[in-house]
């Protein structure tokens, strides 16, 4: 189950409500704020919700905003992966988030997500099209097109996604081991400044008191082995079957992040949607 949501990151988010909300057959941790048309936030690895904390605010004042915990992730639900990694694909995970905004009301939505949950976000506009009414991606290309795209130069900036992938209980171990080294290491490596100087405080508190977690360490290497299966066979049967996404797209990404490495971003988004627009801005991976 989740950590508890009282402590260090409840104060970044004032006037924000919290519950716990059914997903697909897990409990979902969300902060909820603000009024107009819904907007579903979505964090990456290695972090929590927290990281929308210094935007929330603002996009409330337009919207109803929904900033929510990954299944494994912060304060909500950390099944024990199963045999295939399904558990942790990208579908179930966009899956708990169709649960979520339905039990809020929200039939139809807007949904932005950076890293990991931009792939749950994409992923979602490709299962939901129905659901999904416009779709932001940070500082992210395909599943399909980093893992076709794999090389030396590649491997180098995304390590992680074979490390990660590696059969249980490998990547757990070593994580285990210097948990808290790990995990700053790896958000100072993807800011451009390579240190944590651009976190406030109070967040990265938070990301510890969740990846500090050995449930939540296995959910995190269960999120990346289902990248290398699952989430790449289906994103494979759905470039091979011309699928595309029919919302409007929004891409945003670091000219010093890792999506531009060796790719053009609004270039490779354009293969798998039909309205794509968006930009570079100076900054590393977390935008």
């Amino acid at each position: 189950m989740g950590i508890g949501t009282s402590g260090q990151a409840d104060d970044l988010f004032p006037g924000f409500r919290s519950e716990m909300l059914r997903g697909d057959g897990v409990d979902i941790f969300c902060r909820i704020g603000g009024s107009g048309p819904p907007l579903l936030l979505l964090h990456g690895y290695p972090q929590t919700h927290a990281m929308w904390h210094k935007m929330a605010g603002e996009l409330a004042g337009d919207f109803t905003v929904v900033v929510a915990d990954l299944r494994g992730y912060g304060a909500s639900d950390a099944p024990e992966g199963d045999v295939r990694h399904h558990l942790y694909s990208k579908r179930a995970m966009a899956a708990d988030m169709i649960a979520v905004m339905a039990g809020l009301g929200h039939e139809r939505f807007a949904v932005a997500g950076h890293d990991r949950g931009g792939r749950v976000a994409y992923r979602m506009a490709l299962d939901h099209p129905d659901r999904v009414a416009r779709l932001a991606v940070l500082d992210i290309l395909p599943t399909y097109d980093y893992w076709r795209n794999m090389d030396w130069h590649y491997g180098m900036a995304i390590y992680h996604w074979l490390f990660l992938a590696q059969p249980r209980p490998l990547p757990e171990r070593l994580i285990a081991g210097a948990a808290d080294f790990y995990l700053e290491h790896t958000l100072a490596s993807w800011t451009a400044s390579k240190d944590l100087s651009a976190f406030d405080a109070r967040a990265l508190a938070a990301y510890r008191a969740s990846f500090l977690q050995e449930a939540r360490q296995h959910a995190a290497c269960e999120d990346y082995r289902a990248g290398a299966t699952i989430d790449m066979e289906l994103d494979t049967a759905d470039r091979e079957a011309g699928r595309r996404i029919g919302c409007p797209v929004l891409v945003l990404y670091g000219n010093r992040g890792i999506a531009e490495k060796t790719s053009t971003p609004l270039g490779t988004w354009s293969r798998w949607a039909d309205d794509v627009r968006g930009t570079g801005v100076d900054a590393g991976h977390f935008l």
